[in-house]
């Protein structure tokens, strides 16, 4: 494995994951022997907008019941069990950070969808599945800790079957200059490898896809986070008990405020997109 994605996987495995998950949810009042997605989706939809970009998402690509999805950057699990609690398709996640693999696989267990969902330490650049195995793919703020991105689609397209789908939503650069840093993604620019949307349109045309779907979400992603703003001040006692601040750690509020600020100033925009290998 190279340098850089050591660097992304130590980016965000720190550690002690799954205890910090189990005792916010204890803390929190949930059985953890008999979880729900819904008790999961405040700490497990990791990304931009979490649970309703995936929920739209998910309406995007409509995955059916005798689909075999690959979610690659799956996280701790929250958006491969939610299209298999949804709609009954077989999730295979991938993602570089063993932590996250484990706690995944763990949290699906106690989520009783072991049998439909299912998670494995890999690369996005080398993915360990055949050719053609997957009807549609799936990958949510993933390719920004990603330099190589004509690697990265060639090798979404390898797995796929012809004819086969890929829903992204991804962080692009946006025209207002450099990011502020820490971001989620990144501490620094090291590992950030943001493209604008029109080289990530030419970037997977090139690869093969065709576009299905593009969609600008920068707006609505800004007028959410402002109203989570101004909920959070309205609200006593602080930051709830549950939230993806559990995975983050104690940079999580510097982290939210750089990338409030990126998207306001429009350092940073986001897109969603379904395309269609051919």
């Amino acid at each position: 494995m190279s340098e850089i994605p050591v660097e992304v996987a130590r980016h965000y495995g720190r550690g002690g994951l799954l205890e910090r998950l189990l005792g916010a949810l204890t803390e929190a009042g949930k059985d953890v022997e008999h979880l729900t997605i819904d008790d999961l989706a405040p700490l497990d939809e990791f990304h931009s907008r979490r649970r309703v970009a995936t929920v739209e998402l998910a309406r995007l690509l409509a995955p059916m019941a005798t689909d075999h999805v690959i979610d690659i950057g799956s996280g701790i699990g929250g958006p491969a069990r939610y299209l298999a609690a949804t709609c009954a398709c077989r999730v295979s996640g991938v993602d570089l950070t063993a932590e996250f693999v484990a706690a995944a696989v763990e949290l699906t267990r106690r989520v009783g969808l072991a049998e439909r969902v299912a998670f494995r330490q890999g690369s996005a650049l080398d993915l360990p599945f055949g050719n053609a195995a997957f009807d549609l793919a799936w990958t949510q703020n993933v390719a920004m800790n990603i330099a190589d991105r004509p690697r990265f689609y060639a090798e979404i397209r390898r797995v796929l079957k012809p004819g086969g789908r890929l829903a992204i939503q991804d962080v692009v650069q946006g025209p207002g200059g450099a990011l502020y840093f820490p971001v989620n993604w990144a501490d620094t620019p090291e590992i950030s490898f943001l493209r604008t949307a029109e080289e990530t349109r030419e970037m997977l045309e090139a690869a093969g896809f065709t576009v299905q779907v593009w969609e600008d979400n920068s707006e609505v992603a800004i007028a959410e986070a402002e109203a989570e703003r101004e909920r959070a001040s309205a609200r006593d006692g602080g930051r709830p008990v549950l939230g993806v601040h559990v995975v983050v750690g104690e940079s999580f509020r510097e982290k939210m405020r750089n990338s409030r600020r990126n998207m306001l100033e429009n350092r940073t925009r986001l897109i969603n997109a379904v395309l269609v290998r051919g």
